[in-house]
C-alpha cells in the first residue's frame, strides 16, 4: 500500500509516518485512539516491521503520539498552558494570594508544582549583567533556578536573577520567599513593579534543558527573556523563561498607542 499523497522517493518509513500524521490532522486518528501494533501497521503498509516501527518513532518525534508501557502508542492529546502576558503581573492578581505561574494553572485547570532546585550566588550571564546593570565579572547576582509542573509534566525552567547586594540577607535567597513569592519580597525593598519587557525567541534545547524538560528529540524551546522595571524605570529583575514548545502558548493582548 503507497499511503495517500505520499511520494515514492520517500523512505518507506517516512511515506508511512506522513500518512499517518495525515489522519491524525484530518481527524481519522483522534486524540487518545490507539495506533494499530507494529505488525498490524507492517501488514497495513506491506512493509517490515522494523519500518513500522521507525514510523512511529518518527510521529513520536514531532510529539504527535506517546507511548504507555504496556499498553501502545496513541494519539497525543494537545494541551498546552497559555502565558499570559498582558496581566500576569497585574496587581490585581496579587489579592488571589497565588504566583503568577499558580494562577495561571488553576485558571486552565491544571495542578501547579515548583521545584527550587538551586539558589546560588554567581556570575552573571552578559545578556542578564547587561539588563541589570551589574558588573559580569563579579558575583553580583543570586541566580534561583526553579522547575515548574502542569499536572506533573515539566513545563518551563525559569532562572531568575536579582542584583545580590539587594537579596542578601532576605527571603530571596531562600527557597520559599514568602506571601505573593519574590515580587512580594521585592516590593519590600521598593521595588514595583509598572512596565515589564519580554524577549521572545525559539531555540533548540541544550542537552539539561532537554533532560529536565523530558523533551522528545527534535522539540524545541520557547525562551523568553523577561525583565522588570520599577516606578522609576529601573531594571530590578531578570527571569530567563525556557518552556517546552509542545506544551506552552504565549498569548500577549495590547494596547495599541493612538495619537495624541
Amino acid at each position: 500500500m503507497t499511503p495517500s499523497g505520499a511520494s515514492a522517493e520517500q523512505p518507506p518509513s517516512r511515506r508511512i509516518a506522513e500518512d499517518l500524521r495525515r489522519q491524525i490532522e484530518t481527524g481519522e486518528l483522534r486524540s487518545g485512539d490507539k495506533l494499530p501494533s507494529e505488525r498490524k501497521l507492517a501488514e497495513q503498509y506491506g512493509s517490515a516491521r522494523n519500518t513500522a516501527r521507525e514510523a512511529v518513532r518518527l510521529l513520536a518525534e514531532q510529539g504527535l503520539v506517546t507511548a504507555k508501557q504496556g499498553s501502545g502508542v496513541f494519539v497525543r492529546t494537545p494541551q498546552r498552558l497559555f502565558r499570559f502576558g498582558s496581566d500576569r503581573y497585574s496587581l490585581k492578581n496579587r489579592k488571589t494570594g497565588l504566583t503568577p505561574f499558580r494562577l495561571e494553572a488553576k485558571r486552565q485547570g491544571k495542578e501547579a508544582r515548583i521545584e527550587v532546585p538551586s539558589i546560588v550566588r554567581e556570575k552573571p550571564p552578559a545578556d542578564v549583567a547587561e539588563r541589570l546593570d551589574v558588573p559580569a565579572d563579579d558575583e553580583s547576582v543570586v541566580h534561583r533556578e526553579n522547575h515548574y509542573f502542569a499536572d506533573d509534566e515539566p513545563v518551563q525552567i525559569v532562572s531568575t536573577y536579582l542584583r545580590w547586594d539587594e537579596a542578601q540577607g532576605t527571603l530571596l535567597t531562600q527557597a520559599k520567599t514568602g506571601k505573593d513569592g519574590i515580587y512580594g519580597r521585592l516590593q519590600d525593598l521598593g521595588h514595583v513593579m509598572t512596565r515589564v519587557r519580554d524577549e521572545i525567541s525559539a531555540r533548540m534545547p541544550t542537552p539539561e534543558e532537554a533532560a529536565v524538560l523530558e523533551l522528545l528529540p527534535g522539540v524545541p524551546v520557547l525562551e523568553v527573556l523577561h525583565t522588570s522595571l520599577d516606578q522609576d524605570g529601573i531594571p530590578f529583575e531578570v527571569s530567563r523563561y525556557v518552556h517546552r514548545a509542545d506544551q506552552t502558548g504565549l498569548l500577549y493582548e495590547l494596547p495599541v498607542e493612538q495619537e495624541d
